[in-house]
This record gives C-alpha cells, structure tokens and sequence, in this order.
C-alpha cells in the first residue's frame, strides 16, 4: 500500500457514508491483499476512516469481511427459473463455480472453514441461505415431475455443492462452468422418477 494511504489523515465519513467506503475497501483490499492481508488497520487506512470507527460498527474483522463480500456478491447469483431444474442448477452453480474462482470467493470459503475460539458459532448463514436457494429449484423440479417425488433437495444441493467447495479449497483444479454443469448431470441422474417396467412380453 503506498505510504501516501498509509499516512492520510482519517476523514470525517459517518453513517452510510462511512459504511460504503468502508465496505468498498474491504473488497479492494481483500482482492489486492487476499485474506491475511485483509486486516481492519488495512481497509480502515484505505477507506480513510478510524480504526476504532471499524471496530465499533462491525465488531470482527469476519463481521466486516462477511458483510462486504455479501453485499457485493448477492446480485452475482439470482435463481433462474428457465422451466427445466437442470438448466436452472446448471446456470445457478455455473455462477457459483465463477465465484468461487475469484479472490473474494475464495476469501468467504476460508472463512467458513477457519476456526475462531474467541466466536461461538463459526458458521457462515451466506452459504446456508445461498444452498437454499438451489433447494428451492430442486423442489420446483419435483413439483413439475422432472425428479421423484421422494428426492431430497437438501441432498441433491449438497452433493453438487460440496464438490464444488472440494475443488476450491483442495484440488486446485479448475472451476469452471463445464465442470459446474458435469456435476448436476451426474447428481440429477440419481433423482429421475423411476419409469415403470412395461409389461412382460412371456406372459
């Protein structure tokens, strides 16, 4: 960071102005730096604002991260409603599969698998309400037939999404659409309906 930044004075931004400058560097910070770098010092030197300013809106520097990153990305991931389940998790985790190739993706991935004794619940509600989201297409394709009536939309999101968060955090394989589309082939294939045997040509 040019030591311009890091010896400006701390402007005077308050309210919602002080929250959107915060939260936009954040997001800068974190993809020039990446997670480790991403302190409360550094983004409270890049938006211009006091640290203890940070800290007493936002608490962590995992509350600001989060909230950062969410707003940003939120509108990067609608759920589409194309009529056919598979086109929609296809294009739904296609999206997903970009995101996590991304700094700022990968950056809410480690959060979620980083430990914190000082926090009481390490869990991050971004992915459980996003995972929900793909439920809600799953639960449409039941709904219009297209999968068994027993299938578990839980599941079948958990299938798709965990090999997706597999690659990110392990392998180090690409991320891409492709592979992202490959996935819900081979997890909707263990949810078609069962089509009844025809009968028995012997008897």
């Amino acid at each position: 960071m040019p030591s311009s930044d890091r010896n400006a004075p701390p402007l005077r931004r308050r309210g919602a102005r002080m929250r959107s400058a915060v939260l936009a560097a954040t997001v800068d910070v974190l993809t020039a730096y990446g997670l480790a770098g991403t302190t409360v010092g550094a983004v409270a030197r890049a938006a211009g604002v006091h640290e203890t300013s940070v800290y007493r809106r936002w608490g962590t520097r995992e509350n600001l991260i989060l909230e950062a990153l969410t707003e940003q990305l939120d509108a990067t991931m609608p759920v589409p409603d194309t009529g056919r389940v598979r086109d929609d998790l296809t294009a739904y985790f296609g999206t997903l599969a970009r995101l996590l190739a991304t700094a700022q993706g990968e950056a809410l991935l480690r959060l979620s698998v980083e430990r914190d004794d000082t926090l009481p619940d390490r869990r991050l509600p971004y992915w459980t309400e996003r995972l929900e989201r793909g439920a809600v297409m799953v639960r449409r394709g039941v709904e219009r037939g297209e999968l068994a009536p027993d299938t578990d939309p839980a599941l079948v999101i958990e299938a798709i999404s965990g090999a997706l968060f597999t690659r990110a955090l392990v392998s180090g394989a690409p991320l891409d659409e492709e592979f992202a589309a490959r996935l819900v082939a081979l997890t909707l294939s263990g949810a078609l309906p069962c089509i009844p045997p025809g009968p028995d040509p012997l008897q």
